[in-house]
């Protein structure tokens, strides 16, 4: 699957929630966001053959809690989501390192290839990382309005995602392990 692909099935369902809430309200866009997600994650089943482990984890909770937010008529569970999901991923990620695993190591090792002390320091920044967000996400929809909460999820969070992320490569570069000889790395 084409990187264009890849990041239009990920992102689209997000932006139309944005869009849908912008023009009508949350519980309609919840609607399109539910829907769109399993679109997605059906186009790219088709696509490619699998459903990558991110994409899916995601859009199993957008199905739950956008299902509860509809089924309930209460915009609460579509607003936690986000504050459940970072808190889950940071105690994934801080419970391997308890337990002596690098969880993210093993979920982006075929893009990364880094040394377990940087795999360490990575999983540690990117725990903390998780945690903020989710202490954001409860700010922002506690003080703020529903369509400025939603603002923050589709253009805040991505962002902020994209840029911590952009801010981690030097550790990457840091801890980077030497090419395999032969060409096997770039099979």
């Amino acid at each position: 699957m084409n990187q264009l692909t890849k990041l239009a099935l990920e992102m689209g369902p997000l932006i139309l929630f944005f869009a849908v809430n912008a023009t009508t309200n949350l519980m309609t866009a919840t609607a399109v966001f539910v829907t769109a997600t399993v679109v997605s994650l059906a186009v790219s089943y088709v696509i490619a053959r699998t459903i990558p482990v991110m994409p899916l984890i995601g859009g199993v909770f957008v199905i739950v809690f956008g299902g509860l937010t509809l089924y309930l008529d209460n915009d609460l569970f579509i607003k936690i989501k986000p504050t459940i999901v970072n808190m889950l991923f940071a105690s994934i990620l801080f419970g391997g390192l308890m337990a002596g695993k690098l969880f993210l190591k093993l979920v982006l090792e075929s893009a990364f290839k880094a040394t377990d002390e940087g795999w360490r320091i990575l999983t540690w920044r990117w725990s903390i990382f998780f945690i903020v967000l989710a202490v954001v996400n409860e700010i922002v929809w506690r003080n703020f309005s529903t369509d400025t909460w939603v603002a923050f999820k589709v253009w805040g969070i991505m962002p902020l995602t994209m840029l911590f992320g952009m801010a981690q490569v030097p550790i990457l570069m840091k801890h980077q392990l030497p090419e395999e000889e032969g060409g096997s790395s770039a099979a």
